[in-house]
């Protein structure tokens, strides 16, 4: 926890030194943001907005709708703060994005539901203008300091931040929403509505979230926007008929298509099919979680095989079933063999591969355990690939052509997310 609480900090200085770059009125090309892991396992950005500034720490959900932040009207205070009148066209085009029969407050503003994604609870909220302050970056570091003069964000209660990482305020949506910061930020500053986010699987360090196209640059000096494997990107699971009771009713989520699974170059078989709910994305999900029948089979292979490498199976640890012994008789820590898994995409030539780093998950001395996770016979999408998974994988969203880019470990490339350069 300590150790979350000081990479929040450093965020908070970061954002609280805006003399070190020069502000520049051109547009920029592309803006960039940090982000950390907070022990909670919720991954944490800062944005800077009102009059005058302060820096805001919102979790990051790759499906949100928009962002939410919470306050009191009385600790809420920036005099470049405008509520949203419930008859305008925003309002309108807001409430019919998220499908929301149009409500207004006593006193006229525009409300929308607001959903916290760990809790599961529901507020109203009142849409809301107010300044927002990014750094621009030329994709090699951050080059100046740029404003949206009227950012729309949806002003929740403060009882819907609870059971956020600690010090958060708020829920930042990448969703493919109107109103959800990638779609935002590209109209305001006229760039191709791309992003792509970088995770640092440490609470010491900061990953990096790019708005726009690239370069995407990392230490020492590698340009990751040029060894992306890309993947058509849906905007809606394949199969929208299922009725799956986990399903959320309307979905601003991404999702692509795993056509079967693979593990150490062999064909995991599988009882249903992948295409069913599709394969999500998610940074609110920890770890990757599967449909039981899927999880079954894939943990089933994955036990054969790691044993037969001379791995030694010991009890689960919760939340995960499958764990092994990473210690021999004399104490030493060793690696065994655990095999790579594929999820295989559109055809056998393109796959998301998994090693080690992200599909074992070290949860004591001596002791991994494989991070997939039982998401039962009802689960909404066969796949949801989680947080954990994510971590040292870069995943640009073209939401132009409609295709995810990724590029599996960074490790193998000798750089990793907490790489890139935030001073200038």
């Amino acid at each position: 926890m300590a150790s979350s609480q000081t990479c929040i900090l450093s965020l908070l200085l970061f954002f609280q030194l805006p003399l070190t770059f020069s502000t520049i009125p051109s547009q920029p090309n592309a803006l960039v943001l940090p982000i950390s892991k907070h022990a909670s396992l919720q991954y944490v950005t800062t944005v800077t907005q009102r009059t005058p500034l302060a820096p805001v720490n919102v979790v990051v959900d790759l499906g949100g709708p928009f962002l939410w932040i919470s306050s009191s009207n009385t600790s809420y205070k920036s005099s470049s703060y405008h509520s949203v009148d419930c008859r305008s066209s925003l309002c309108s085009s807001a409430q019919s994005d998220n499908k929301y029969t149009s409500q207004c407050s006593r006193y006229n503003r525009c409300i929308l539901l607001s959903t916290n994604a760990f809790t599961s609870k529901v507020s109203i909220g009142s849409l809301s203008e107010d300044v927002l302050t990014l750094q621009a970056t030329d994709g090699l570091s951050p080059t100046s300091i740029v404003s949206v003069p009227r950012f729309i964000f949806l002003y929740a209660p403060n009882s819907l931040a609870q059971g956020l990482a600690g010090g958060a305020k708020g829920v930042a949506g990448f969703g493919h929403s109107r109103i959800g910061l990638p779609a935002q930020l590209a109209r305001e500053f006229n760039f191709t509505r791309k992003f792509a986010i970088c995770l640092s699987p440490s609470t010491n360090t900061s990953g990096v979230i790019f708005f726009g196209d690239g370069p995407y640059a990392l230490f020492p000096g590698i340009d990751v926007s040029k060894i992306l494997t890309y993947t058509p990107l849906e905007l809606r699971p394949e199969n929208p008929s299922r009725n799956f009771t986990n399903e959320p009713l309307h979905s601003h989520d991404y999702y692509i298509t795993v056509s079967s699974i693979e593990m150490n170059g062999k064909q995991v078989p599988l009882n249903s099919s992948l295409g069913r709910g599709g394969t999500k994305i998610s940074t609110i999900t920890p770890f990757t979680t599967l449909e039981s029948s899927v999880y079954n089979s894939l943990t089933r292979v994955f036990i054969n095989d790691a044993m037969a490498a001379n791995a030694t199976r010991v009890t689960g640890v919760a939340p995960f079933k499958i764990c092994f012994s990473t210690k021999v008789n004399n104490g030493d820590v060793i690696r065994p063999g655990f095999p790579v898994i594929d999820f295989i995409l559109q055809d056998e030539q393109v796959f998301w591969r998994i090693f080690e780093t992200n599909a074992m998950v070290p949860v004591a001395d001596g002791v991994a355990c494989l991070g997939f996770l039982d998401g039962g016979l009802n689960a909404g999408s066969s796949i949801v690939i989680g947080g954990y998974q994510l971590e040292d994988n870069l995943l640009q969203f073209d939401l132009v052509s409609s295709r995810l880019g990724f590029t599996s470990s960074l490790l193998l490339r000798e750089t990793s997310c907490d790489s890139f350069n935030f001073r200038s």
